[in-house]
């Protein structure tokens, strides 16, 4: 299992963060684990990190995570153990689970991700049936996967304010449907349990919020160790009232760029970068590397074709993109075989369970790696990415990794204390 290069060695401020990390370790645990007992955890979380050799940071969180498949199968007692806790904490007497995934039933490799959080659960000694959102599947329907598994998708029926299959009452509902078109009314007003809760889709969600709540968590962790937060944590504006179509909302994102294109370069002169400072601009909720564009100058989005429009305008489903965030872009200078990677961490509860590379042989340092062409390759974890060495060495794989951990947690915490502010707003919008 190849480890991954990082073409810049770590030099300078990254390896001091790193070396902090490691020496902070008791301090960082501890520190977690009172923010675990103050906050509600997310059920299961993924966040895509990037390490630019002078900055490590969290670029997204995604709480309804689709890549379980992707990790190393080595790991999956971590999984398992992981999951007990997740269900003993939230609801003890849980024995039997509804998993609903997303509408992809041509997708197979994400129902492989499917059949792997089903095996986890399975494994974790939960009874677990696939149910199905689809209006047209309105049978018990067999997949065959390509790994050589199957799965059942079974359509979901309501009665009485709970959600169930044929001859099937679960404890509670388990969603890996991220909710992007809205709450379905079928899932509002259960009696059930359901996790993750309605308000961590993106029909509520908002990415500048995460990294709202990420700043503070930012702060006060640098704080707790004694670095600059700008190392662990990117830039980010918003802009509302967008329409890339009709040329809506220009002004706003434009000015928003060369706002934080001036606060990058001011740090890359602290820190003695030499690389051209860029910024994300994507769209503020949804997934799958949609809405997703690199600028390097706020004019540049006056000059987007009508192409580049189109692609901007709409997300997942062929949603409308009306809010974009516009986010310091950090570089990832890691590859495989010449190819550019970037790591994704998963966690179920508050434990770091594995994670794997997104490579993509086609595009750059500076770009988005979550488009088509990409592939994944697992984590090559030597332990876990919670054992670290105890001695901090330039490019140390433990340590990189267990530096990786920590920064994942916090956008965990981020997370949580996301949901906590998003839930009124989700009380709001049901009653609309």
């Amino acid at each position: 299992m190849p480890v991954p290069h990082l073409c810049t060695a770590q030099r300078g401020p990254i390896l001091d963060l790193e070396n902090r990390i490691i020496n902070a370790m008791p301090t960082i645990e501890h520190w977690l684990r009172s923010k675990w007992r103050e906050h509600t955890v997310p059920f299961y979380c993924s966040v895509d990190l990037r390490n630019s050799g002078f900055k490590l940071a969290p670029v997204d969180t995604n709480l309804f995570p689709g890549g379980f498949n992707n990790l190393n199968p080595e790991f999956m007692p971590l999984c398992v153990q992981a999951m007990m806790s997740a269900i003993e904490k939230i609801c003890p007497d849980t024995h039997s689970l509804l998993l609903i995934p997303e509408n992809h039933t041509r997708n197979t490799f994400y129902l492989q991700n499917i059949a792997t959080l089903r095996n986890i659960m399975q494994h974790a000694g939960l009874n677990v049936r696939i149910g199905t959102l689809l209006p047209e599947i309105t049978t018990t329907t067999e997949i065959d996967l390509p790994d050589g598994q199957t799965i059942t998708l079974e359509p979901v029926a309501r009665k009485n304010h709970k959600l169930g299959v044929k001859n099937f009452d679960p404890c509670a509902i388990l969603l890996n449907n991220d909710l992007s078109t809205g709450i379905p009314e079928i899932l509002q007003g259960l009696n059930q349990i359901v996790i993750p809760p309605l308000h961590a889709g993106w029909a509520i969600r908002r990415k500048s919020k995460h990294f709202a709540a990420y700043d503070r968590v930012a702060q006060e962790f640098a704080d707790l160790i004694g670095i600059d937060p700008w190392l662990i944590n990117p830039h980010f504006t918003s802009c509302g009232e967008i329409n890339f179509r009709e040329k809506q909302g220009e002004d706003c994102v434009a000015k928003a760029v060369n706002r934080i294109l001036s606060a990058i370069k001011e740090k890359y002169r602290q820190y003695d970068v030499k690389e051209d400072p860029f910024v994300i601009v994507k769209a503020d909720s949804g997934t799958y590397g949609m809405g997703i564009m690199t600028v390097k100058d706020g004019a540049d989005i006056y000059k987007l074709n009508r192409k580049q429009r189109n692609k901007m305008a709409v997300v997942k489903e062929g949603l409308q993109v009306s809010n974009v965030l516009v986010q310091e872009g950090v570089y990832t200078f890691e590859n495989i075989n010449q190819a550019v990677a970037e790591p994704v961490i998963y966690m179920i509860d508050r434990y770091v369970v594995g994670g794997f590379y997104r490579v993509h042989t086609g595009r750059g340092t500076d770009e988005n790696l979550n488009a088509p062409g990409m592939h994944f390759v697992p984590l090559a974890f030597e332990t876990t990415c919670l054992v670290p060495e105890t001695a901090a060495q330039p490019d140390s794989i433990p340590n990189r990794f267990y530096a990786y951990g920590v920064v994942a947690r916090l956008a965990l915490l981020a997370a949580a204390l996301e949901l906590e502010q998003s839930k009124p707003e989700m009380t709001a919008a049901l009653l609309v």
